[in-house]
């Protein structure tokens, strides 16, 4: 990297701790802190949420993927997402958004007490909490191989370095930073993605390039499906992706709750969606045509070895910036989340004086998590240095648990499933990672249709299942659950009450 590529990194860290500073002005409670009080406009949240689900991974293992195996990481991967963020538009947004206005909600799990029990939401954030641990961990670990790739710096000092200003600005600024930052990470993307596009398109045949590689490269890369990817592992990931995308993944709940109103929530929902559908092409392409340029020794370095191919001075800096900009808003996002999780659900049962703490204590309290959350997933991606682990993360341990921890609290959401109690909701969560860990660990089954498919398809078995088979019946459920179908009246001076 030259001069010029190491002061666009640097101006982007700059950056990044000034929007903490600035969005720290923005924050009174712990309201603001987690929802910006429903602030953000709807443009701004759909961006957000469209950008909040990328990290440096895309640019380390799904580049692997299109490299190795072709379009076929576009088809199972982006268009899956933009599908399932469209389908969520018309049944979570806005459902996200009124448990905020109308019922004071600012944790995603807040509502589970009262919609099954307090057991029930004790058992999701733990296991989820954990799981976006060892999730974040994995994007520490992509964004240090692509800045040992391109500058040599160890793999220990990457982590630490974006860590570091992750943590100063998420801590700070709360949801307004990670949504600012999510924009400017929005802009920095756009140019670095149509230059890289651009050099592609230059180096080989120009436009023609785009329909006449896929006959150069090898064989099955123009399929919609190859190697390992499977139509039941398209429609599984489809159904895992609905739920995660759609609140499952915890901070893109948030991103709902932080708009207006719930009707602000459905537009951002369907822009986001727009944005799956379209711009991760533009990504993913120059990734597809690397095998006619670039030969690196791991499929993973492949992106790197394409950008310092393609790329003039100043340019690789900003694509730098780019990949850093993915896994701190990322990180950022996820760190509110689950500190909106322990300082709203998890803290107040295990210690209940928290539940008389001041709001200055208690956004105070926020950030101690939020910086400890960080810190935590630093030393686990500093202790795991890397090697394999991470597409065998997010693909295998992730996608393959998410949809047992999130069936229960998406479900829970809509109305046709008002029967499903506590019994179905636990149910469905413990059955599901049995049968994640039995396919996983017992059988030792490679198969990665299988391990994804499996736990999902078990778990909405059980949840709607049981609701069938033993049914509950609660008059205080019936109530939130149908409030959920509309936006409060305009009129209304301030939410109800914060769910207990």
């Amino acid at each position: 990297m030259t001069a010029l590529d190491w002061t666009v990194l640097v101006a982007y860290f700059v950056l990044m701790v000034l929007i903490g500073v600035w969005s720290r002005t923005k924050i009174k409670t712990v309201v603001d802190y987690f929802t910006t009080g429903g602030r953000i406009p709807w443009w701004l949240s759909g961006i957000s949420h469209h950008m909040s689900g990328y990290s440096a991974v895309m640019f380390v293992a799904f580049a692997a993927v299109a490299y190795s195996y072709g379009i076929t990481v576009y088809v199972w991967w982006a268009m899956t997402i933009g599908i399932g963020v469209g389908i969520g538009a018309f049944l979570f947004a806005a459902r996200w958004n009124r448990l905020r206005a109308k019922h004071g909600v600012v944790s995603p799990l807040e509502y589970l007490a009262r919609r099954y029990n307090l057991p029930t939401q004790q058992a999701l954030a733990y296991s989820g909490a954990a799981l976006k641990v060892v999730d974040i961990a994995s994007k520490w670990v992509a964004i240090a191989i692509l800045l040992n790739g391109f500058t040599g710096v160890p793999m220990r000092w990457g982590i630490l370095l974006t860590g570091v200003v992750t943590m100063l600005y998420a801590t700070l600024g709360g949801l307004w930073a990670d949504v600012l930052t999510d924009f400017g990470q929005f802009v920095i993307q756009f140019g670095a993605g149509i230059a890289m596009f651009i050099g592609v398109l230059a180096h080989l045949d120009g436009v023609p390039t785009l329909w006449t590689m896929w006959d150069q490269l090898p064989a099955g890369h123009g399929h919609a499906l190859n190697g390992p990817y499977t139509p039941i592992f398209l429609i599984a990931f489809l159904f895992i992706k609905t739920f995660e995308y759609n609140g499952g993944m915890w901070n893109l709940a948030q991103r709902y709750m932080a708009a207006p109103s719930g009707s602000a929530a459905k537009k951002s929902a369907l822009l986001s969606s727009a944005l799956w559908l379209v711009w991760p092409l533009v990504l993913f392409i120059p990734m597809c045509a690397a095998p006619l340029l670039v030969h690196p020794g791991k499929p993973e370095q492949s992106y790197v070895e394409l950008s310092q191919l393609l790329l003039p001075s100043g340019l690789i800096g900003l694509v730098l910036a780019g990949f850093f900009s993915h896994t701190m808003a990322m990180v950022a996002s996820d760190a509110n989340a689950i500190s909106s999780v322990i300082t709203r659900d998890l803290a107040p049962v295990l210690v209940p004086r928290v539940r008389r703490l001041t709001d200055a204590a208690t956004l105070k309290m926020a950030r101690i998590v939020t910086f400890t959350f960080v810190t935590v997933s630093m030393l686990i991606a500093i202790a795991t240095n890397g090697e394999g682990v991470v597409l065998k993360i997010v693909v295998d341990l992730v996608a393959a648990t998410m949809g047992p921890i999130a069936i229960p609290l998406m479900l829970g959401l809509l109305p046709w499933f008002r029967r499903s109690g506590s019994r179905a909701a636990l149910a469905s969560w413990a059955i599901g990672l049995i049968a994640w860990a039995i396919v996983k660990y017992g059988v030792g089954s490679t198969d990665q249709t299988l391990v994804v498919a499996l736990p999902l398809a078990t778990s909405l078995v059980v949840y709607v299942g049981l609701g069938l088979l033993l049914p509950e019946n609660r008059p205080e459920v019936d109530e939130l659950v149908d409030s959920l179908n509309t936006d409060p009246d305009e009129t209304a001076a301030r939410p109800a009450a914060v769910l207990s």
